[in-house]
């Protein structure tokens, strides 16, 4: 692994998003207002404003405008990215379908927040997993390092031209978009050589023509087939460049899932987003017990990685899925993609459901529920409201 001078000060997650997004040189930006994501905003514009980002930032009425203006962007060329949360992303829904299905590269970072009705600022993950199905790949970060990391990596996966799909990066809203934590930040010169200028566009300029998007059937089938084949595709490429951060930032990168202490577990959790630190603490207090339980974290929700999932829970009597999100009259959208991912494999999967419109847990409840599991309470589907 080469040296790095490693860069560290402390910045909470929204800043820390906005000085990756400041080092990558977007063009083009669109950002409407929304809790909690807004001082995203401000810190871009001030960048803006002091000349430290050279870029057009596309003052709008709201979300759906702000992706249809760094989707033409982006279509013409330019490096473009936008931001949003809850109702916001909700707003932009309409758009998040065209540009997964046109297949543009655009990088969208969510403070996920929850939905109403009722209303409420607080985190939960609805908004986040509501976008699963619109062929964009997605990300979640842990900690507001990993948010730094995942934008710089966002924009080198969506340009790829292996695979040319936006990306949407998930951060838990106050959780990690409010809060201060160390920060190491690379240098902009290996910023500039890791991301460098985006020299294609998806027009030809010297023929300008405008095509209506209309398919027939027989060529929508093909259409969504491709972007299928793209999004599985993009599997090895998230792996290649997470590879080739670590080389340059000296800091252990995990590509699309990460275990934790998994290799002689016989329970796992799994989850996805800020509160892996606190399954991760319970994971500590429990090894110290002498109980065998480790964690799997989520990287990446699009694609699902069920190969690398199957791989790394072979030999595990039983994982507990911890979901912030619910996909009414089927459970845990989480925990039901890893029922199918471990179908006939002999795999216990427990569903809990916590966390829900910013309701607190802590590694006491991850410690709480793997107890009853070790003492061989069975359950299908658990709620921790209480």
């Amino acid at each position: 692994m080469m040296t790095v001078t490693k860069h560290v000060t402390a910045m909470v997650g929204n800043h820390a998003v906005a000085y990756a997004v400041k080092q990558a040189k977007p063009q083009v930006l669109a950002v409407f207002p929304i809790t909690p994501q807004t001082t995203m905003l401000e810190k871009l514009a001030e960048y803006i404003e002091k000349g430290e980002l050279k870029a057009e930032l596309i003052k709008v009425e709201g979300e759906h405008s702000a992706l249809a203006a760094v989707y033409g962007a982006a279509v013409a060329g330019a490096r473009v990215f936008t931001a949003t949360s809850s109702q916001g992303l909700l707003y932009m829904t309409e758009m998040i379908y065209w540009a997964g299905g046109e297949r543009v590269p655009i990088v969208n970072a969510v403070a996920t927040r929850a939905l109403a009705e009722p209303w409420s600022i607080w985190d939960d993950h609805q908004d986040f997993f509501s976008k699963r199905d619109a062929s964009w790949i997605m990300m979640m970060a842990e900690n507001v390092q990993e948010a730094y990391d995942m934008t710089l990596q966002a924009f080198r996966i969506s340009e790829d031209k292996r695979v040319l799909l936006p990306v949407m990066m998930g951060f838990d809203g106050f959780i990690l978009t409010h809060t201060m934590e160390r920060l190491e930040i690379l240098e902009d010169e290996i910023v500039n050589k890791f991301i460098p200028p985006r020299e294609f566009n998806l027009i030809d300029f010297n023929d300008p023509v405008n095509v209506g998007p209309i398919a027939a059937p027989d060529d929508y089938m093909r259409i969504k087939f491709e972007t299928m084949k793209a999004m599985e595709g993009s599997k090895e490429v998230i792996e290649e460049i997470s590879k080739e951060y670590e080389e340059i930032s000296g800091r252990k990168q995990f590509g699309l899932i990460e275990c934790y202490m998994c290799d002689d577990a016989e329970y796992v959790f799994v989850t996805a987003g800020a509160w892996t630190g606190d399954a991760r603490e319970a994971v500590r207090r429990m090894r110290s017990q002498g109980k065998k339980v480790g964690l799997l974290k989520i990287r990446v929700v699009r694609p699902f990685p069920k190969e690398r999932i199957k791989d790394s829970l072979k030999g595990v009597h039983g994982v507990v899925v911890f979901d912030r999100e619910y996909s009414y009259g089927i459970g845990g959208i989480l925990a039901t993609e890893i029922k199918a991912t471990l179908y006939n494999s002999g795999i216990d999967v427990y569903s809990v459901i916590a966390g829900i419109g910013g309701k607190d847990v802590r590694p006491l409840h991850f410690q709480k529920v793997m107890e009853d599991v070790l003492n061989g309470h069975k359950f299908d589907e658990r709620w921790l409201n209480e």
